[in-house]
Order: C-alpha cells, then sequence, then structure tokens
C-alpha cells in the first residue's frame, strides 16, 4: 500500500516523519509532494527513504491513500489539479485542513462516491503525542476506518467524531494546546514572581503539568477526583482554587474555549 502526502509544512512534514517510523507504511512507500525544495531536502535528510518530489500528479498516480496537507485556501486548487488521476486510482483522501467539509471536497472533486476522511491534529503530531480528531464519510469502508485509526494512534491519540462536531473539538485540541501553554506561561510568571529562576520554574511546572495527565491516563479519573485528593479542608490548595475561580480562571477558560469554537 502507499501513501502520497500533498504538503510538507508543520502538519504534513510532522505526519510524513511520523509514519516513516510507524507500522502501517514503510517509508519507502511514502510520498511527499511540496513546491519547496528546500522543506523536502529536510525530509529527506531526516527519513532518506521517503520518496519527495515537486510533481503532485505524479505523486498521487500510484497512491492508495492520499493526504492534502495544505492551507485550506489551497485545498481547491490542488484536487482540482489531480482530479484526472484520483477519478482513475480512486484512492482514499484524507483532508488535513480545518474549515473544509466534505460536501467542499465533494464540490473539489466534482464526484461524491469517494471515500473521505478529515483529519484535524494539533502541533504535538510533531513528536507523536497529537489528539487528532477524524470524521469519516459514509462511504469509508470498515477497514480503512481501522487504517486511519492506526496511523494516527501511532501519532499521538485517534478520537473519533461526527463532522459537525470537527469546528468545537477544533478548539478544544488543535486551539486548545496554546491554552494549555498559555497556562503554563502563567504559572511560570508566578513561580519566578515567588523567587524561582525562568529554568527551575519551567521545569517545576512542565512536570507538574506532564504528571497531572499522567495521573488522569493512569487512574482513569476525572479532573475532580484528582483535585478533591490534594485539597485538604482548609489547607493552601483550596484557598488558591477558591482565589482562581473568584478571579474568573474557569468562565476565561470556558469562554476562551467558545469563542474558538465560533459559539
Amino acid at each position: 500500500m502507499k501513501i502520497a502526502i500533498i504538503g510538507a509544512g508543520n502538519m504534513g512534514g510532522a505526519t510524513a516523519r511520523g509514519l516513516a517510523t510507524g507500522t502501517v507504511f514503510k517509508a519507502a512507500e511514502i510520498t511527499v509532494s511540496e513546491p519547496n525544495k528546500e522543506t523536502l531536502a529536510k525530509i529527506k535528510a531526516d527519513v532518506p527513504e521517503i520518496n519527495i518530489m515537486t510533481d503532485n500528479l505524479a505523486a498521487v498516480a500510484d497512491a492508495d491513500v492520499v493526504v492534502t496537507a495544505v492551507k485550506p485556501w489551497l485545498v481547491q486548487p490542488v484536487i482540482e489539479g489531480i482530479r484526472p488521476t484520483l477519478a482513475k486510482r480512486r484512492p482514499l483522501i484524507i483532508s488535513i485542513a480545518a474549515g473544509i467539509k466534505f460536501a467542499d471536497l465533494n464540490g473539489f472533486l466534482a464526484d461524491d462516491t469517494f471515500q473521505l476522511v478529515s483529519v484535524i491534529p494539533n502541533t504535538a503530531i510533531a513528536i507523536k503525542q497529537s489528539p487528532t480528531l477524524i470524521a469519516f464519510n459514509d462511504k469509508v469502508s470498515d477497514e480503512n476506518k481501522a487504517l486511519v485509526k492506526k496511523m494516527f494512534d501511532e501519532l499521538g491519540s485517534a478520537i473519533i467524531i461526527d463532522e459537525k462536531q470537527m469546528a468545537a473539538g477544533t478548539a478544544v485540541t488543535s486551539c486548545g494546546i496554546a491554552y494549555a501553554f498559555e497556562y503554563i506561561k502563567a504559572a511560570m510568571q508566578a513561580a519566578i514572581e515567588l523567587g524561582f529562576y525562568p529554568h527551575v520554574a519551567k521545569a517545576m511546572i512542565d512536570q507538574t503539568v506532564l504528571g497531572a495527565v499522567e495521573l488522569l491516563e493512569h487512574n482513569g479519573t476525572y479532573p475532580d477526583t484528582e483535585i478533591y485528593k490534594v485539597c485538604t479542608p482548609g489547607g493552601i490548595t483550596i484557598k488558591g482554587l477558591n482565589e482562581m475561580t473568584k478571579e474568573g480562571f474557569d468562565h476565561a477558560v470556558i469562554a476562551g474555549l467558545m469563542k474558538a469554537a465560533g459559539k
């Protein structure tokens, strides 16, 4: 089985590199098409077995899976440029582009019978830690659903949702990583004000956040359960939490996510 990835930016490049070290595709079965030769050279240097080229038509000529990992406004010209080959090959098509719906893809393809997948990772895909949102159209076979899930489970965690949930999910995960960084930044600023050097503050906060996530995963619990374990009655933790609530922490997080989701 062969896969062609069109676009080698942050998402396309990370996807190619990650898949090359996974079990679904061999590196030699992966072709990356990208107009920037310098970007292609970096991918080739990282994974010499990957095939690279600047010709999208040539890239998809024998592909069983085609991934479009370009900016949303480039999806239409890219697909229209390779449409004749897609019509002959009938590959599984995976789109990595926020805001592009199956109806849009059907229009670009001038055909509503393709197996289509919409995928939204976040930037942690670069280290195989992305919560990747995946939606399938009603044409995708069970075999291909399993294939796509395995692909992105190897790049973090594949989360299957309905297409109508994509905008909300994008706010929570793709945008959400920036909000997680914002908390880390604010906590670091507090630690520095409390007398710690920046590198020490960063180490403290990074491990605290990592440990919190690992605890939730390990115990299979929700945040409230772990919060209650830390909050001694009358203790400093509950005082800090109450002050955060008073200052609008919870509201700010919820309002930010709702705004990002267009609500």
